[in-house]
């Protein structure tokens, strides 16, 4: 079972992906691709649809969600799931860097895959990799654009260097 839908937001319609064990992808408004044949949000999925909506809502105003719909990660390598969940570890208007994620992976030496593997993330936003930084509070990278980072460090009220 896969379903797709858009998510209305003042900063423009996301674009959520569900499947057989919850929220497997969420692209930016401006990064939304062309969806796979799917079929509109059912059932459970329109209850993932609903939790989604709400979490990113209260993401976009700066709040931490009360709940996030069920994840799916599994697309990923088994490092970049452990990126991910580490990720969800990271309370909003924090940063980590990356070579911080590398170490409480017990990685030091993998700041660069933990990079990839946030640039990989299918669900930004709500696993938010956009709170993870180059050294030195360096604003660093985003798949979904430095703009889009940006904007959501300011919305969380993070420190970040330009």
């Amino acid at each position: 079972m896969t379903s797709a839908a858009p998510i209305a937001t003042r900063h423009g319609n996301f674009f959520a992906q569900f499947n057989g064990i919850g929220l497997s992808r969420l692209d930016f408004p401006c990064k939304a691709r062309a969806p796979k044949p799917a079929s509109k949000p059912t059932g459970e999925a329109k209850h993932w649809l609903a939790a989604t909506a709400a979490a990113l809502e209260s993401l976009l105003l700066g709040r931490a969600p009360s709940r996030l719909p069920p994840l799916d990660i599994s697309a990923g390598t088994e490092f970049q799931q452990t990126v991910w969940a580490e990720l969800l570890n990271i309370p909003s208007g924090q940063t980590r860097s990356y070579g911080e994620i590398a170490g409480r992976l017990a990685k030091p030496g993998a700041a660069r895959a933990v990079g990839s593997a946030c640039g990989a993330n299918p669900i930004p936003v709500i696993v938010p990799c956009h709170r993870v930084l180059a050294a030195h509070q360096r604003i660093g990278g985003f798949f979904g654009g430095l703009d889009w980072k940006q904007r959501l460090l300011r919305i969380e009220q993070a420190d970040f260097v330009d």
